[in-house]
């Protein structure tokens, strides 16, 4: 699982929004590798149970040059990804494709959980007296569920990318015929430097974000 989200420079903003985002990160990620490896479990395939990937303990999730590379450039992350092995399928093409968009689909619940958190957070936040401990404790929590509303969004739709190895192509491939799929899947290991490339170009940006805002402002 790749993440995607805007680039800060101000050191100041930068830390603020770091700490408004460690937990909806934590649980966007989590919950995308958890439902990855659940689906398959469902579908017949215990390699993600064996390996303790079904656990909702992100540091079972997470990948430390992952973390790294987000926290560094707050632009590029990624978490381990769930291992699968599609000949425990009956169908194996339909099984991936249920097992990709398991991922990205958690996301978007996700996103739709944490705007009704938001409602209502926000609503006691509006309600807290200015400067009162309520408010100093509610103001955050819902900048949190709104940063939780944007991170999923984000990491939904980026895994979606038809851009091997994101989920979208997994989908894509699913798809195809197997030796059509066999020929797209082939370029995976250039995927990680397509998507670095689309990034520091600002393409991805121009592709995400609108549709991010978009949805957003539909379940906000």
């Amino acid at each position: 699982m790749l993440a995607a989200m805007p680039m800060s420079f101000e050191i100041a903003s930068y830390v603020r929004e770091i700490a408004l985002l460690a937990v909806p990160l934590l649980v966007a990620v989590t919950f995308h590798e958890v439902a990855h490896g659940y689906v398959a479990y469902l579908l017949g395939d215990p390699t993600a149970k064996a390996a303790g990937r079904l656990t909702l303990n992100p540091i079972k999730h997470l990948d430390p040059l992952g973390v790294l590379a987000f926290l560094l450039t707050r632009m590029i992350g990624w978490a381990k990804p769930v291992p699968v092995d599609p000949r425990y399928f009956k169908d194996p093409a339909r099984g991936m494709i249920l097992v990709s968009a398991a991922g990205p689909a958690t996301n978007f619940l996700l996103a739709v959980v944490f705007s009704v958190l938001f409602r209502l957070v926000g609503g006691m936040a509006v309600a807290a007296e200015q400067g009162s401990v309520a408010a100093m404790i509610f103001e955050p929590l819902a900048y949190m569920c709104l940063a939780g509303v944007t991170v999923n969004l984000a990491i939904g739709l980026f895994n979606l990318l038809p851009i091997p190895p994101l989920d979208g192509s997994r989908i894509v491939a699913g798809l195809l015929p197997p030796r059509a799929a066999y020929a797209y899947l082939r370029y995976e290991r250039y995927g990680f430097f397509v998507v670095i490339l689309l990034a520091l170009t600002g393409i991805l940006g121009k592709i995400l974000f609108p549709a991010i805002i978009f949805l957003r402002g539909l379940i906000l």
